[in-house]
């Protein structure tokens, strides 16, 4: 077990302070979850095996947090997943010296200066998650804020070092900094930095690939515009997903037997079609609010009608999917922060959509029928009530974290779209009380019934293999 001694920052949460649902939460809940939190990053490393799988306990108790579960709940949460997590590892020795300013540091504070050169041997390498989150935690002592951190080191001009990282891991070290970001937890904003410095930096070369071709294509055009200027609105995300569909090579480039299916599918089978369907997103800085929401709307509605792709068969979510799901919230957090430009905001909104089309024609692109789900009857319609009714099914459910996180990312995407839906927007898929009710039933229904909680690739008939045969999906 590694010393902890030298972790300056402690977690504190307080009943007011809930995230995006806003709601208000217990003095008992408030202390448990910080409790919890603080036990997690003391005693558990970022990887709970050693795959490279993440530990989700942060997320999972924010999450619980966040949409009103009570303390015991809390606790549960956390003793099912603790038990199999990795300890905490110690910090290298050789890399103590100095932090980027004069201020008196913690003895022993593990340095990556000058950066990015420093750091470039250790980057990568899950043994220097500690010395990181040391480092990050030691910068946020330096700078004065975590806000400051992040302009440093994560949104530098001309240093993309971290920001392509950040999408990496599917998303996890990005959703990592969402709940460090949506609750100003500025220790789980270091843990996420420390996490996103470990992860490879590989997907750069999909994502700065897409960006230079929308610089060329701009060029081609008579625009002169950089990353979300100029050049005008770019295509629907649903658009995109259905011209991506219509083309046979980039829907056919992952295959069943395929390792990893967005290495080893899609950016090895079709890379420069994928990076030419990903360069036509475009999102001008004045139009990230709705863009966001469109952006948000696109990953709930494909990944609820993912989930009844095949007929016959019981529900079930797509685990990658999901992943693109539960990020979108960091995108209505990081729309709120001021000291962010809108150019900047602008070009993380679009990785996130390039993302969101990488990863569905990793899963197969699988057909996404807007007539299914509004006709999907849940399993059990009387156990309701309002969104977060629905949603309070799943605190005391038993896993890791990843279904709460989804319904939790639903209400919120209600939330923001409602003036959308009440403006008329036609790009909105979800719209309407009764279908808000049925996707958020479905999550619940999908992962109480039997059988796996989620599928894996679900655009190929063998994951559906696993899933029990429904007769019909009529009202129980």
């Amino acid at each position: 077990m590694a010393s902890t001694a030298d972790l300056p920052y402690k977690m504190h949460v307080t009943p007011d302070n809930t995230g995006l649902w806003h709601i208000k939460q217990t003095d008992e809940a408030a202390k448990k979850v910080s409790e919890l939190l603080q036990e997690d990053m003391e005693k558990h490393h970022v990887f709970f095996n050693q795959e490279g799988f993440h530990n989700h306990i942060p997320h999972h108790l924010l999450a619980l947090y966040g949409t009103g579960a009570p303390a015991p709940a809390l606790q549960a949460a956390y003793d099912t997943n603790a038990n199999y997590q990795r300890p905490a590892l110690p910090p290298h020795p050789t890399t103590t010296t100095t932090t980027t300013t004069t201020s008196p540091a913690p003895a022993a504070t593990p340095t990556f200066h000058p950066w990015p050169s420093a750091a470039a041997p250790s980057l990568g390498n899950e043994t220097y998650y500690p010395d990181f989150l040391r480092f990050f935690q030691a910068e946020t002592r330096a700078l004065g804020s975590w806000q400051a951190v992040l302009k440093r080191y994560l949104f530098a001009k001309d240093d993309d070092t971290l920001l392509v990282r950040l999408f990496a891991g599917f998303l996890h070290p990005l959703i990592q900094l969402m709940y460090g970001m949506e609750w100003g937890q500025e220790a789980v904003v270091a843990e996420a930095l420390a996490q996103t410095a470990v992860h490879g930096g590989e997907i750069g070369g999909f994502l700065l690939g897409a960006e230079r071709r929308a610089r060329e294509m701009e060029m081609e055009s008579g625009g002169g515009g950089k990353g979300g200027e100029g050049g005008g609105k770019g295509e629907g995300v649903l658009e995109l997903m259905e011209r991506l569909r219509g083309d046979g090579k980039l829907a056919g480039a992952a295959r069943e037997g395929d390792a990893n299916k967005v290495r080893d599918g899609v950016l090895a089978r079709a890379g420069e079609e994928m990076i030419a369907l990903a360069a036509r997103v475009r999102v001008m800085p004045e139009e990230v609010e709705e863009r966001t929401a469109e952006m948000f709307d696109a990953a709930v509605f494909v990944a609820a009608a993912a989930a009844l792709v095949k007929e016959g068969k019981q529900p079930k979510f797509d685990f990658f999917l999901i992943h693109h799901l539960n990020a979108s919230p960091f995108f209505v957090t990081i729309n709120a922060q001021d000291w962010i430009p809108a150019e900047t905001k602008a070009r993380l909104l679009e990785w996130k959509i390039r993302m969101d089309l990488l990863q569905y024609a990793a899963r197969g692109a699988p057909e996404l029928s807007a007539e299914k789900l509004a006709a999907y009857q849940p399993r059990k319609p009387a156990v309701g009530g309002s969104l977060a009714d629905i949603v309070s099914r799943l605190h005391n459910f038993g896993d890791d974290g990843h279904s709460i996180k989804v319904a939790r990312a639903m209400v919120i995407c209600r939330n923001i779209c409602k003036k959308y839906e009440d403006e008329g927007k036609d790009w909105l898929k979800v719209k309407g009380d009764d279908m808000w009710e049925k996707v958020c039933h479905l999550a619940v229904d999908s992962v109480e019934a039997p059988g796996p909680r989620w599928l894996r690739s679900c655009g190929f008939d063998e994951a559906w293999k696993v899933c029990s045969t429904v007769i019909s999906r009529k009202k129980v």
